[in-house]
């Protein structure tokens, strides 16, 4: 589940800052460099469109797992321009923003590349990439892309300007065992009051059946916020400069989540991260598993075709469906580039709606090309047809964390997953655990506006 990077340590925060602080100065006295065989210019290079033609050098932010995909994206490109060649880059994921932080301080920088919300709004505030509005409008692409994933880019970038074209993303799932529902006599539970009836109908603890297995270990924090505002509908992480993440409907509606433990799930959920989790929920004796599309393959493995189900998270009584906004994929534009017009047009292609399903049923995620939700694959994908279908939906409401905040992954990961243990443990209170992720996301906040 999302953040999507990986686990900070408490004593990251500051050097981070640090790190970005050296970097925005550093923006400001570099000169145009073209240095490395991987890249072009630097931050403080403006670049050219140059003539549309030649050679542009594209970095893959997850380099080795989708390599063979986007080599032949760019075989389908080259194919079509055939003045123009890609020299495609793989970045391993894990090392992906510091090999971007290097380049922008130091030379050769790519004219193209995939840049996760994670740490779009980073690169962006060191001057790196290009605004992409007015391109968007004046493209293929206009009106093709989902809204909402558009929004959750423009978030992410840290303001109103887009700097990522989204080209994939995943969303919450909610597996149920439809084979247990129907011996049970339940309805799919696409609500939270079903969602509650059925993990309190399914769970007999004496035979080690649970309705529910709740995440308690790395990877919490995303999972316990999703239920909580999509219980009460709340569609602002902010309101002015202070979080909403503690306000007294989401202290009640996490207050109810996690009465589950123990109660609904099984008591080794305090330390289950989402491998263990999922592995538990294969097992077959428990009804709901909270996790996203990518555990597919997983569950159909261990428990067949035709008994199980995958479908967005449980929308209000009224239909309505809040969510908070998953980490989005996506291609950005680098302001040194050389030949920006050709690197545009490499985008294009890429998100095109034949590209851009190709992608995503290799990733096994969801398009932000909106044309490609018809593609059969998806259809005959339930759960990430369903999915698409969530996200492109008009009375879908995604609540955007602040994905922006360099000291966000510390916050949701090393600062406060101990805490949510000792929440399910009943050593911390709901308030107090909520009340103190509040006054750092507060703080982070008001340093982030103070430097930018």
């Amino acid at each position: 589940m999302p953040p999507g990077a990986g686990p900070a340590r408490p004593g990251v925060r500051g050097a981070r800052r640090a790190a970005v602080a050296v970097a925005l100065g550093s923006v400001l006295a570099l000169t145009a460099t073209a240095c490395g065989d991987d890249g072009g210019g630097s931050a403080g290079d403006k670049g050219t469109e140059g003539s549309g033609k030649g050679e542009i050098t594209f970095w893959d932010n997850n380099g080795g797992v989708r390599t063979d995909i986007w080599k032949q994206i760019i075989a389908d490109f080259e194919k079509k321009y055939p003045d123009i060649k890609v020299k495609y880059v793989g970045v391993p994921a894990a090392s992906a923003q510091s090999k971007y932080d290097t380049a922008i301080q130091g030379g050769g920088l790519p004219d193209v590349g995939g840049v996760g919300t994670a740490m779009l709004a980073e690169v962006a505030a060191q001057g790196a990439l290009e605004p992409l509005d007015s391109r968007i409008e004046k493209s293929s692409l206009n009106g093709k892309l989902s809204r909402n994933l558009l929004d959750v880019s423009r978030a992410a970038g840290g303001g109103d300007t887009l700097y990522q074209v989204p080209t994939s993303a995943n969303n919450g799932t909610l597996w149920y065992r439809t084979d247990l529902f129907k011996a049970a006599g339940l309805d799919a539970p696409t609500s939270w009051s079903k969602f509650y009836e059925a993990a309190a109908k399914l769970t007999d603890k004496g035979k080690n059946k649970f309705g529910f297995t709740i995440r308690g270990g790395e990877g919490s924090i995303a999972p316990a916020l999703d239920a909580a505002y999509g219980q009460t509908g709340i569609t602002s992480f902010w309101d002015g400069d202070r979080t909403t993440v503690n306000d007294p409907k989401n202290v009640a509606a996490l207050e109810k989540y996690v009465a589950l433990y123990k109660k609904a799930t099984p008591s080794a959920d305090v330390n289950n991260d989402f491998t263990k989790m999922v592995a538990q929920w294969d097992s077959g004796t428990i009804g709901m598993l909270s996790h996203n599309l990518g555990s597919y393959q997983d569950h159909l493995k261990a428990l067949g075709a035709g008994t199980f189900r995958g479908i967005p998270n449980p929308t209000l009584d009224d239909g309505t469906r809040v969510q908070i906004s998953n980490p989005v994929d996506g291609l950005s534009l680098f302001k040194s580039g050389k030949n920006k017009a050709a690197a545009w047009k490499f985008i294009e292609f890429a998100v095109s709606a034949a590209e851009n399903s190709k992608f995503n049923e290799s990733a096994g995620q969801v398009p932000a090309n909106t044309d490609a939700a018809g593609e059969a694959w998806i259809q005959q994908a339930e759960p990430t047809r369903l999915a698409a279908e969530a996200l492109n939906g008009s009375s879908t409401k995604i609540v955007q964390l602040p994905y922006y905040l360099p000291d966000w992954n510390t916050i949701s990961k090393a600062d406060n997953e101990p805490n949510f243990q000792k929440v399910l443990l009943g050593k911390m209170s709901v308030k107090d655990f909520l009340d103190t992720l509040a006054d750092q996301l507060d703080k982070a906040q008001a340093d982030w506006k103070a430097h930018h």
